[in-house]
């Protein structure tokens, strides 16, 4: 009897122990289902904002939508500015040229304190000088004795440009006087001034510097 009674002891024993590992494991299983749906959880909240992202391109129903939406989305990642109305771009250039009206009076109003503070001292121009009778002459080449007492003469003129400094060569053609049709094409002539002759003659034959070979 007193073997029967320890052999029931100990199958109470092992009964216990397995009992206790039976919970133990349960409880390690509720825990680690605990964590895996924090974890999951948290995977849907970091995934949440791009779906926020993604919502106004999926929600569009025409693809004039879906492209403008794509297009909002990609200004919103790039940080660039959000487009304007034509009037909030009128007043933003009415406002940039007020402020550089307002630099250049002030840069200008700089400029005339200095040169007021200056010792410079401003040489009028001096008047020009009239000579009574002083007619202009001209040099150039005929190109023309078919009209009576008349010869066309071409002027070549050749200067530096003002601003460009590149030299520019031009020509005008002008009527003289010649009164014994003493000039002939391809002579150099030299004309002058003279009072009007005709409705085009305003020069008189002077001298022939060179004939024509």
């Amino acid at each position: 009897m007193a073997d029967e009674t320890e052999k029931i002891e100990d199958v109470v024993e092992v009964a216990a122990v397995s009992e206790d590992e039976s919970s133990d494991a349960t409880a390690g299983a509720a825990i680690a289902s605990e964590d895996s749906s924090a974890d999951a959880t948290a995977d849907d909240a970091a995934v949440e904002p791009e779906a926020e992202k993604v919502a106004p391109i999926t929600t569009a129903t025409t693809p004039q939508q879906r492209k403008a939406a794509r297009t909002k989305a990609k200004l919103a990642d790039s940080g660039a500015r959000p487009a304007r109305t034509p009037e909030e771009r009128q007043a933003e250039r009415d406002a940039l040229r007020k402020a550089k009206a307002l630099a250049r009076t002030r840069q200008r109003g700089q400029a005339r304190a200095k040169y007021k503070a200056s010792d410079h001292e401003r040489v009028p121009t001096p008047p020009r000088e009239h000579v009574v009778g002083l007619k202009k002459t001209r040099q150039g080449i005929v190109v023309s004795d078919k009209a009576a007492k008349t010869i066309t003469v071409r002027i070549d003129v050749a200067r530096p440009h003002r601003k460009y400094k590149k030299i520019v060569r031009t020509s005008m053609t002008l009527h003289a006087h010649d009164e014994s049709n003493n000039a002939h094409i391809g002579d150099t002539v030299v004309v002058t001034e003279s009072r009007p002759l005709s409705a085009t003659k305003r020069w008189r034959l002077v001298e022939v510097v060179e004939r024509a070979k």
